[in-house]
């Protein structure tokens, strides 16, 4: 008994040791601004220490008899070759709709494929509809 009691003491102790924090430093916050208007308005801007920034500005738009939040805006961190990747974008009742030259853009049309399209596109409509099968 007084093994297992032994036992449990070593375990809890084992677990309230102190554990190890990772000791590095706060980035800073270089610069952090904002703004809310009245009109539901709004821009902010902030810069890190370490290259990450942000910006956007935000306002309402009338789509149809609804009021819709259009935001346009961009950020940017450090790539891993330490290159400044950069996104612009918009967001509004479609969706948003980010540009980059760092996102991934679809493969290409093969070419089979692209000259079928080409061909329907221009292809005139059939001048009678297709017959029924006799019954």
């Amino acid at each position: 008994m007084k093994s297992i009691v032994l036992a449990c003491m070593l375990v809890a102790v084992a677990f309230a040791a102190p554990q190890d924090q990772p000791t590095s430093e706060p980035i800073p916050i270089v610069k952090d601004d904002s703004q809310i208007n009245g009109d539901g308005s709004y821009q902010f801007a902030y810069e890190t220490g370490n290259g990450i920034s942000a910006d956007a500005k935000g306002e309402l738009k009338k789509v149809g008899d609804v009021d819709a939040l259009v935001v346009t805006g961009e950020y940017s961190y450090p790539g891993e070759n330490g290159e400044k990747i950069l996104i612009t974008y918009t967001a509004d009742e479609n969706g948003f709709h980010p540009q980059g030259d760092s996102l991934p853009t679809p493969p290409p049309v093969p070419e089979d494929i692209q000259r079928s399209l080409d061909y329907l596109a221009t292809a005139a409509p059939p001048s009678q509809p297709p017959s029924q099968p006799q019954q």
